[in-house]
């Protein structure tokens, strides 16, 4: 078995008939979020969750899981993380697509070596953002070409090109 990937996290509860929003962590939410779908969760003993009804509402994902039928039962959910096995998930063809698993944890350096820290985690906000944490505190990177021209998974390391005062102390 596989490592667990995480395709979504669990928000607050919408209505009062057991929708909850989703933090969507994968570029396939209709798909992997097709009513009928069991997903496993993150701790374990939160799920597996069968979904329901999967519905977008004003740019969010709204799901509704079998058995959760009410805003409370809802609520006791958020926070929880959707996971797949990473071996249910095809490899993408696209040599510049990467999963947050991969990156997270890589080394950051720019490109004459100074160390700038490890990703701590990657954020979907309209563009991909790294966050990463070093001796200077938290930087938040757009993860873009032009910014992140190098990503080397097996070296275990992700070379930036910061444009003047992205590194600087805020």
């Amino acid at each position: 078995m596989g490592e667990k990937l995480v395709v979504g996290r669990i928000g607050r509860p919408h209505g009062i008939r057991g929708e909850v929003t989703i933090d969507v962590r994968t570029d396939e939410p209709d798909a992997r979020f097709a009513p009928g779908s069991e997903i496993a969760t993150d701790p374990a003993d939160a799920g597996p969750v069968v979904i329901e009804r999967a519905r977008w509402h004003s740019g969010r994902l709204l799901l509704r899981f079998a058995g959760v039928g009410d805003r409370d039962a809802a609520e006791g959910l958020r926070g929880t993380w959707l996971v797949v096995d990473e071996d249910d998930i095809p490899p993408s063809a696209d040599p510049d697509d990467f999963h947050d698993q991969e990156l997270i944890g890589l080394a950051v350096v720019t490109a004459d070596g100074t160390d700038v820290g490890r990703v701590a985690e990657i954020l979907h906000h309209g563009q991909d953002l790294l966050v990463v944490r070093g001796a200077a505190g938290e930087r938040l990177v757009p993860f873009v070409a032009a910014l992140v021209p190098e990503v080397d998974i097996p070296g275990g390391r992700l070379v930036i090109a910061p444009p003047p005062g992205l590194l600087d102390e805020s």
